[in-house]
């Protein structure tokens, strides 16, 4: 690559050339273990437990739990198709492998259906959530013997309301997900799953255990309500397994979530495919335990004539039907209500990421215009998309009307289309790119040197023919599915015939650039001296803190590196390693056009990077230690104060690995004040004030310790030790408060002066 960067005062009326960008597009990722992602999937996999079994029960009876154990037995093994998937692609999601196997067409249409499965998932949570909600709310009210009711839909249709406007908001201002928080509700979960199990063991032994009926067609309900358009059909009775296919297809649901191992991928530490098998092993053993035996002790501990009551609040049911005393039942029922609120809203949000990455990468892929991923004004966010996707969202919460029967209803088409279109396309490439990948679903055989994947044949066909049934025995979610597949479709054909038709115009507005990858900046690649300054941009809207570093900069050789981070969402449409091109969209040219327009006002040269991360404080962190940058230069933040700016800045910090770099944190705000904060061990900068204090300390002392030599930094030293010693000897809360009274009368003169 030529470091060699043009001249940035070209003659007037003459079009600059073409300036260098390096991407790095994979040194810059911060690395999770297979126990954070498998919390992060079981995030949204595990909180369809709170309403699978009841849904799936009111569709074709008692039998449901089985078929509810039979759902998460097959979830396992279209986990082995994201695993095989990823294997190929670094992100093995639907979008992806489709489009790679079958072409654009029907990846566009298996991204649509995905994309209703999301404007789904988080009405149904937040729904749900609101149905526990009302439930034990209702329940304390008679407790109490208060004569207050809450309408369960009508409470849970606005409970889910103010939950996506919650994270439509989060995700308005960028707050992204974190694993340790999925981490830690996760184990909040296991402790109410253990408790949950336990109780109800303890209960079947008081009373006795009885196990559902079998499933088989007999024991199914085979009316209009479950089968839809086969009902006055003789083919369910005649066909035994179509009769198994429509108790799977209302289960299928129990299984939504499975996506989102393709979208934390990427994210797993080394080993990446053997951590992604132990996670997957992880979610399919805690979520069949979970959801198959909520299931089974519903049927088992609820009375059959109570148990309708409880469909929309299976867990919650449990609670109030176990054996022991009412006050502990309502306890239990009102710890179990607080983890499912805290599982279920973050299903929510979880929807709103996804979806938010899904049409950012068919965005970025041609097909949906640059507009929607127009970055917030202020935010620089894709508040475009995510406005879209939580009107669809709060549309159909209205008019659900708080049923969580009938999102359920239509949830499952979604899933298990967008289930059966992975399995073709990875059974499509295993004979159109046969190479060797590292996972094979397994039941492999070769005939005269034909490999034949019986495995992944199986699964494909099974969720096939459940689908297939779906579409017969669930009217509405086939008509509502169809059509806003089939809306959504249309408008991704229209917009990329638009791209296609003004694909080549000369954006005369904007700066052309060269595009190099690299997999990490350094200095020899960037073309920088240690000591150079780096300067992070995230929009052109606010580009003050580069404005400043570059006036501050002699003329010279180029001292300032622009540094833009794309922050890699968990987006559910998968991808392989990223390409240059992807990461530099025209929203980074129009960035970077900016850079250029101010440094050549300034007369003074720029690097300009672009690197892929999901952490941005430490991508930012580790690039500044690579190109042994002195000081990164950062703009002040509209989300926090720039005292608790920094203080996050400097957690990223302590989080690196030693040795950690020695910088200087200088954060400017719009009206150019500077706060200068140093990020390690560094000398204090002392205040004028200070200097005074320190000097006419010295001088008292040194006036009565004549015989003895004393310096200025001897009276420091000597400070310190003595708060040391102080606090080893037991007298940390006296030191404490006199710096607390300190660090207040010093804030009180501030203001005052």
């Amino acid at each position: 690559m030529n470091q060699t960067t043009p001249s940035l005062t070209q003659p007037q009326g003459k079009p600059r050339p073409a300036a260098n960008v390096l991407v790095a597009t994979t040194a810059m990722l911060a690395f999770i273990s297979f126990w954070r992602a498998a919390a992060i999937v079981l995030n949204d996999l595990a909180s369809s437990a709170y309403y699978a079994g009841g849904e799936a029960e009111q569709f074709i009876g008692k039998s449901a739990p089985w078929f509810i154990l039979g759902t998460m037995l097959l979830s396992y093994a279209v986990s082995q198709v994201y695993v095989e998937s990823c294997s190929m692609f670094v992100r093995g999601g639907v979008y992806r492998v489709v489009k790679e196997a079958m072409g654009g067409t029907l990846a566009k249409f298996s991204v649509s259906a995905l994309m209703f499965d999301y404007v789904l998932t988080g009405p149904i949570s937040g729904v749900s959530a609101g149905q526990y909600l009302a439930g034990v709310l209702n329940e304390l009210a008679a407790y109490a013997h208060l004569r207050i009711t809450l309408s369960a839909n009508t409470t849970a249709a606005v409970f889910a309301i103010l939950v996506t406007l919650y994270f439509w908001w989060q995700n308005i201002k960028g707050i992204t997900e974190s694993s340790e928080k999925a981490l830690w509700i996760m184990q909040l979960t296991t402790v109410m799953v253990v408790a949950l199990i336990a109780w109800c063991s303890y209960t079947l032994w008081m009373r006795g255990v009885h196990l559902p009926p079998a499933p088989i067609p007999s024991n199914i309900i085979l009316d209009k309500h479950s089968l839809g358009w086969l009902y006055g059909s003789q083919i369910p009775h005649l066909i035994t397994c179509v009769a198994v296919f429509v108790g799977l297809g209302h289960s299928v649901l129990a299984m939504s979530g499975e996506e989102s191992l393709a979208q934390v991928y990427r994210e797993i530490e080394h080993p990446k495919l053997r951590n992604l098998k132990k996670a997957a092993l992880i979610i399919f053993i805690y979520s069949m335990v979970f959801t198959s035996l909520v299931s089974f002790f519903a049927v088992m501990i609820i009375p059959d004539k109570t148990r309708p009551q409880f469909f929309e609040n299976l867990i919650g049911g449990l609670a109030m039907n176990l054996y022991g005393p009412l006050v502990a039942r309502l306890i239990f029922q009102v710890f179990v209500v607080v983890i499912g609120t805290l599982i279920l809203s973050g299903a929510v949000n979880t929807a709103i990421v996804g979806s938010n990455g899904v049409l950012n990468r068919v965005s970025e892929d041609g097909v949906l215009s640059d507009w929607f991923r127009q970055p917030h004004r202020k935010f620089g966010t894709s508040h475009r998309i995510i406005n879209l996707v939580v009107a669809f969202q709060v549309v159909t919460i209205v008019a659900s009307r708080g049923d969580v029967t009938f999102l359920a209803n239509l949830y499952a088409f979604g899933v298990v289309w967008s289930f059966a279109l992975k399995g073709v396309a990875v059974l499509v490439l295993r004979y159109t790119h046969p190479q060797h990948r590292a996972f094979r679903v397994p039941l492999n055989f070769h005939i005269a040197g034909k490999e034949i994947p019986v495995g992944l044949g199986l699964i494909t066909l099974l969720l096939l023919a459940i689908a297939v049934v779906n579409l017969f025995t669930k009217p509405e979610a086939t008509v509502a599915g169809l059509i806003f597949s089939g809306l959504l479709f249309t408008g991704f054909e229209l917009s990329e015939k638009a791209i296609e038709r003004t694909r080549g115009k000369t954006h005369v507005e904007l700066d052309q650039f060269n595009l190099a990858q690299e997999a990490e900046l350094t200095e020899s690649n960037v073309g920088v001296r240690p000591g150079n300054i780096l300067v992070p941009v995230s929009s052109h809207y606010a580009l003050y803190a580069l404005e400043a570093a570059l006036r501050r900069v002699k003329k010279g050789p180029a001292e300032i590196v622009v540094l833009h981070v794309r922050i890699l969402g968990r987006a559910a449409s998968g991808e392989s390693d990223l390409a240059a091109d992807q990461l530099f969209s025209s929203i980074e040219q129009l960035l970077f056009t900016k850079v250029l327009a101010i440094a050549e006002k300034e007369g003074k040269p720029v690097r300009l990077a672009v690197a892929a991360a999901n952490d941005l404080w430490e991508s930012i962190l580790r690039t500044a230690a690579n190109l042994e940058s002195s000081a990164v230069v950062v703009g002040s933040s509209s989300k926090m104060g720039t005292d608790q700016l920094a203080r996050e800045i400097g957690m990223a910090w302590e989080r690196m690995p030693e040795p950690r770099p020695h910088l200087n944190l200088e954060i400017f705000a719009p009206s150019g004040q500077e706060q200068i904060f140093y990020l390690g061990p560094h000398t204090p900068r002392l205040t004028p004030k200070e200097i005074d204090l320190l000097h006419k300390v010295w001088l008292d002392l040194s006036d009565k310790l004549q015989c003895e030599e004393i310096h200025h930094h001897d009276i420091i030293h000597f400070a310190l030790a003595e708060v040391e010693r102080e606090i080893a000897a037991g007298q940390e809360s006296d030191v404490l408060e006199r710096l607390r009274n300190h660090l207040h009368e010093i804030q009180d003169r501030r203001l005052k002066s």
